[in-house]
């Protein structure tokens, strides 16, 4: 039996289906209809550990709901913290930023890591050599930060992440465009120049678009949280079969 990995997302729902480290076909839902689009992926095949990763927490009846789909449910959200212990991560860690964490120290064993999230919010996290977790941050990301100054300013348009963009400004959308990009790009340099001797490893929507800008040698691997899922529902399926 394959296992099935559902991150539940600030705007979006991913999914993918998992045997082992090895991933199947990613699904995406953005919606409201979420439970709906789980359970579609469940009426041929009964995963044997469904792993759902949340931002927020679940109500006790999806929860009774989504367990019934599976032979074993492990739920990964603000109440429930145990896994983050047991990979020495901190308590109030989300569960996407430790499944990325928990991802890159199997894929770079030896070696420092600097994780770059470019999704709804910006995360960057750090490991040492050693695989310890050293800390990290969270800002706006990238599309975020254009809907907050077109929302917190009467006089800004909204405008979209473009396809080129100069350093400079030369009008009032260029300018805008500029800010964002330009400060997310300059932003992500300073956090590489902390520790130059980590790998760089970006993830998330935008990964590719920044990836590109930057003049260090950068890693992009898109499921990267999916892959940290997967790591945690094998080890959870070998501690069930001891």
């Amino acid at each position: 039996m394959s296992n099935l990995l559902v991150e539940i997302g600030n705007t979006a729902l991913k999914a993918a289906w998992s045997d082992g480290m090895t991933l199947g076909k990613t699904f995406r839902y953005q919606g409201e209809k979420w439970m709906d689009f789980t359970l579609s992926l469940t009426r041929k095949e009964k995963p044997l550990v469904m792993v759902v990763c949340s931002v927020y927490p679940l109500s006790e009846s999806d929860r009774q709901l989504l367990s019934q789909e599976c032979k074993h449910f492990l739920l990964l959200d603000k109440d429930h913290r145990e896994l983050l212990l047991s990979h020495g991560l901190p308590a109030y860690l989300s569960y996407d930023r430790a499944a990325s964490v928990v991802a890159a120290r199997y894929l770079f064993r030896g070696m420092g890591c600097t994780i770059v999230d470019f999704g709804t919010t910006l995360s960057v996290d750090f490991t040492d050599k050693d695989g310890m977790y050293v800390g990290g941050n969270v800002s706006l990301g990238c599309r975020t930060r254009f809907k907050a100054l077109n929302r917190y300013s009467r006089a800004l348009p909204l405008v979209n992440t473009p396809e080129t963009c100069e350093v400079l400004g030369t009008s009032e959308t260029s300018s805008l465009e500029s800010g964002v990009v330009s400060g997310i790009q300059f932003e992500i340099e300073g956090y590489l120049g902390l520790r130059p001797e980590n790998i760089a490893v970006f993830t998330g929507g935008d990964a590719n678009y920044f990836a590109k800008r930057m003049k260090s040698s950068i890693f992009v691997i898109c499921n990267l949280v999916m892959m940290g899922l997967a790591l945690m529902a094998d080890e959870y399926v070998k501690k069930i079969d001891r």
